[in-house]
């Protein structure tokens, strides 16, 4: 195996380099011989000649845990095959390949009228690792995930060619395993995504300020029940009656009349995507955030929105991607890395959240950042998504007693029918899977007639035994 660094760039097969690789949290760093093939068929290479360690797909590296590593094994990376998006305007379908980012699609597909039908938080992730993870957004109380909007992926199947996966059909069982299959059923190639017609690059919003959780749980429901996009920005290190307190946005595609541009020439004007300059690599371990800078923080943020309802414009990028606005933002966290939790709990089970963030916050877990949101069930079966309350908190990965905290509130979200997102996950317990994801079983033997030599592996399939029961992983 090449020393990191070293490169193979041999004129027969796809250029390799061991490299020690972490997700967007920077925990557990593992080494893999990283592969990058500039075509399908360099794909077809890699997964042709896997080792005993097998291969995984990574796109942009925008997983939170280790979906995207393989410690000792084969990582093949979708960032060095030709981008390319086809539009078919007639019916609104838009052929992307798998290393195209979801930005990419955007600066293509919106000037001309569409939009993606679902995006997540970010637009930094690419089509491959859209489908891999099935990403949802703020709409998915009314509109699904991410793959309930595909309607076919081209799948390279370890040693055994390629297959046209569709939502329905023969092929649909195939299709379900891999959407949100963490790139564990094949390397995508391409897939044709069925869009949403727009009509501008903006968006009205409805910006409501709450005082504490249950109001922020209440009025999130409320806009559920009108607004095709909602999202409640959570602070959760305010304490007393004001815990919980937020800021719930609702949101609609913008016609028009609504930003003043009718009678512009045709097409859409969108207006500059912006970014900051990148966050440079922090060299303490615990990072420049800490509770205190990050109660006031929060504290600015809250009184920033109208004390009363307030509807305004917000261009497309700000209101689907804040974040983006910084690069590496996730460096703020130091060496010691964060995590991104985020679970969900049944509709049945909303009397429930509260102390469960309650005892988090008790146990003197620092929560920098939450969000929350409620989803509709999911298709798949490791579909993340069940009806009901999810919550995603942003944590230092180096905050004293992390781990047994979040074991006991795993505990609590699995015992009220619950589930952890595989796609953020660093640290679940093993144990918990088959009781989150009770078609677990069901996932795998689809999985297995795709790759019955089980060639596809990952960091996070071997800790929490997915591929294989865990006495036999």
């Amino acid at each position: 195996m090449p020393r990191r660094g070293a490169g193979d760039a041999s004129a027969h097969g796809p250029q390799r380099q061991e490299l020690l690789l972490t997700g967007w949290g920077r925990t557990a760093p593992t080494r893999a011989v990283v592969a990058r093939p500039a075509s399908a068929d360099g794909i077809d290479d890699v997964l042709g000649g896997s080792g005993a360690r097998g291969v995984i797909p990574r796109g942009m590296g925008r997983s939170y845990g280790d979906a995207a590593q393989n410690a000792g094994g084969v990582v093949v990376s979708t960032q060095g095959l030709p981008g390319s998006v086809e539009l078919d305007s007639a019916v609104g379908r838009a052929r992307v390949s798998a290393g195209t980012s979801l930005g990419k699609l955007i600066d293509y597909i919106l000037p001309r009228g569409w939009f993606p039908g679902v995006v997540p938080g970010t637009q930094f992730v690419s089509i491959g690792g859209a489908i891999a993870s099935d990403v949802h957004g703020k709409n998915h109380h009314r509109d699904g995930s991410f793959c309930e909007h595909v309607r076919e992926i081209d799948l390279a199947l370890p040693r055994a060619g390629r297959a046209a996966l569709t939502p329905d059909g023969d092929a649909a069982d195939a299709f379900w395993a891999t959407a949100g299959g963490m790139g564990l059923t094949g390397v995508a190639l391409a897939a044709e995504l069925q869009l949403r017609p727009v009509t501008t690059a903006y968006m009205c919003v409805d910006t409501t300020r709450t005082a504490d959780l249950e109001q922020s749980m209440r009025v999130l429901a409320d806009a559920d029940a009108t607004a095709q996009y909602t999202v409640a920005w959570v602070d959760l290190l305010s304490r007393g009656g004001a815990f919980g307190r937020g800021i719930v946005t609702a949101g609609e595609h913008a016609a028009p009349g609504d930003i003043d541009q009718a009678g512009t020439e045709p097409g859409i004007a969108v207006p500059p995507n912006r970014r900051l300059a990148s966050v440079p690599v922090v060299p303490v371990r615990t990072g420049v955030l800490h509770p205190g800078a990050m109660r006031l923080f929060n504290e600015l943020y809250f009184r920033r929105a109208p004390a009363e309802p307030v509807r305004g414009i917000e261009p497309i990028w700000g209101y689907f991607f804040p974040l983006d606005v910084v690069g590496n933002w996730n460096r703020l966290y130091g060496r010691a890395g964060m995590l991104q939790h985020q679970f969900v709990i049944p509709e049945t089970a909303a009397a429930r959240l509260i102390p469960m963030v309650e005892r988090l916050v008790a146990d003197g877990v620092p929560i920098y950042l939450a969000v929350l949101k409620r989803l509709r069930d999911a298709s798949g079966p490791l579909g993340f998504p069940i009806r009901g309350w999810t919550l995603a908190l942003d944590i230092p990965a180096g905050a004293p007693g992390l781990r047994e905290a979040l074991d006991r509130l795993d505990t609590a979200v699995a015992d009220c029918g619950g589930r952890v997102y595989l796609a953020k996950d660093a640290r679940l317990r093993a144990e918990l899977v088959p009781v989150m994801y009770p078609r677990l079983d069901e996932w795998r033997a689809v999985r297995d007639r795709l790759d019955p030599a089980r060639v596809m592996r990952s960091d996070l399939d071997r800790r929490l035994s997915l591929v294989a029961p865990q006495s036999l992983t």
